[in-house]
């Protein structure tokens, strides 16, 4: 499918509710799990969106829409939630998340972007050029991401409890 910006902001604009519904209000264990080492709970998929949102998404639009000759973005912290999000609720990051992206969603409306701005240009770190197509289409999919990794965390939990379902439980398997 090519990138559709409505189809875009709409999905972008359900996350925080639909990450709301799924972990507001929820023992530690669901939210505070994750897959061993080296893994993150769904608490830290959380704060790591929280700081995508104050540094990576739109940040990296604006340098791509700017002006400027140097269309470098800045290194993306992945691990920057794990100070960040220290002694907050998971009540807090939701409520943080959703005020950031409601704010980034009224950013990136208000750029009224055209066609020939989605083919503008900007230099990620490991990537090399990317358009702006493509960074919002990656904005979708992190978020996607991210939502099937929380499911799959969370599924993790009762593996052992659902007896000889797992073996029609894709997500059981990973």
């Amino acid at each position: 499918m090519k990138f559709n910006f409505d189809h875009s902001v709409n999905i972008l604009q359900r996350t925080p509710a639909i990450l709301n519904e799924m972990l507001s209000n929820l023992p530690p264990k669901w939210i505070d799990t994750n897959e061993g080492s080296n893994t993150w709970s769904p608490y830290d998929v959380v704060g790591h969106l929280i700081h995508g949102e104050k540094t990576d998404w739109v940040p990296r639009m604006e340098i791509i829409l700017s002006d400027k000759t140097d269309k470098k973005f800045q290194p993306f912290n992945r691990f920057a939630q794990f100070e960040e999000s220290k002694g907050k609720s998971m009540e807090k990051l939701l409520e943080e998340f959703k005020d950031l992206r409601n704010t980034n969603i009224e950013l990136l409306r208000n750029q009224k972007l055209v066609p020939a701005d989605l083919e503008k240009k900007g230099i990620h770190p490991d990537f090399g050029e990317v358009n702006l197509s493509q960074l919002l289409s990656a904005w979708v999919v992190h978020d996607l991401n991210h939502i099937a990794q929380i499911s799959r965390v969370m599924a993790s939990l009762y593996k052992s409890e659902v007896g000889p379902w797992v073996n029609y439980l894709g997500i059981l398997k990973q």
